[in-house]
């Protein structure tokens, strides 16, 4: 029997999507064209790969124990095919899309843009916002590199921690938290409090940090972005509690008076995550590469 690898390609996207539909948008290809690729599997696997349960898809038992062996096989091709020649970077003309957490966009972007366009002048890099939900661009390929606090979990997905830097108070100049003494866990949780969050959450680890000294504060807002955030601590007694390294700048720009957190709470982590096919891939390591640099010059260690 002849194997059609594009087979491989889309037993691969059902296995990680799901569902037909998600499984074509991953492939860029129409829904009719991806059942007409599942029945194909069937017929040469002997399975049915998906069921429909409800609503949704389940995979078999077949399915889920052979995935990561097509995970394997189809980054294994991937290495194969892939373009040996050497990088050219005074060449390369291609556009990286970037979906980092918005302070480091602000506290790292600028140095690896500059590094970009001295290294690469013909390489475009498009940051975009990070979203409110969990999103599959990543593994869709229609985002090249990711930079948060989150650590991925999808097995084709490659996570990279490249540092931690520890959570701090941000309040404005003046603040009564400045004035008397050490900012204890009570004065601390006295205070009026934003909290940073994409998905407009009230609540942290924070509140359970607090909770262990039989302490709850009151958060009368949420920000979705750091550079937000520290807005509404300019003129006012709100405490902002964030990552050190990503805040250092802006609140020296606002004028803003950085505390040390009175709370045992671990540090805030870094990650780099990019999907495995781009393991090979020489320009997507230098981006990386540059990346790293652009990501630990100046905050976490």
């Amino acid at each position: 029997m002849q194997l059609d690898l594009n087979l491989l390609t889309a037993l691969d996207a059902l296995l990680e999507e799901g569902s037909v539909a998600g499984a074509a948008a991953r492939l860029h290809v129409t829904a009719p064209a991806m059942s007409r690729s599942l029945g194909r599997i069937r017929r040469t696997t002997g399975d049915q790969i998906l069921v429909r349960t409800g609503r949704t898809m389940t995979p078999t038992p077949y399915a889920l124990a052979v995935r990561e062996q097509v995970h394997d096989l189809l980054h294994q091709v991937h290495g194969v095919l892939a373009p040996s020649r050497e990088l050219d970077l005074t060449t390369l003309e291609r556009t990286f899309t970037l979906r980092w957490h918005d302070s480091l966009v602000a506290m790292s972007g600028p140095a690896l843009l500059e590094a970009v366009r001295e290294q690469a002048p013909g390489v475009r890099l498009r940051f975009v916002a990070e979203s409110s939900v969990d999103t599959p661009e990543l593994r869709r390929g229609e985002v090249d590199l990711e930079a948060n606090a989150n650590r991925q979990g999808a097995p084709d997905v490659r996570t990279e921690h490249v540092g931690d830097t520890p959570l701090v108070l941000v309040v404005r100049q003046g603040h009564p938290l400045t004035r008397v003494g050490a900012v204890t866990p009570q004065r601390y949780a006295a205070a009026d409090h934003v909290t940073v969050s994409r998905r407009g959450n009230l609540g942290n680890t924070v509140d359970a940090a607090l909770e262990r000294f039989g302490l709850t504060r009151r958060v009368v807002a949420t920000a979705p972005t750091e550079a937000a955030a520290l807005e509404f601590a300019r003129g006012s007694d709100l405490v902002i509690t964030v990552p050190e390294a990503t805040t250092r700048s802006a609140a020296s720009e606002l004028g803003l008076a950085v505390l040390p957190l009175p709370l045992e709470l671990p540090s805030a982590a870094m990650y780099l995550s990019w999907h495995q096919r781009y393991d090979n891939d020489h320009a997507h390591t230098w981006l990386r590469e540059l990346a790293r640099t652009a990501l630990t010059a100046r905050g976490p260690s």
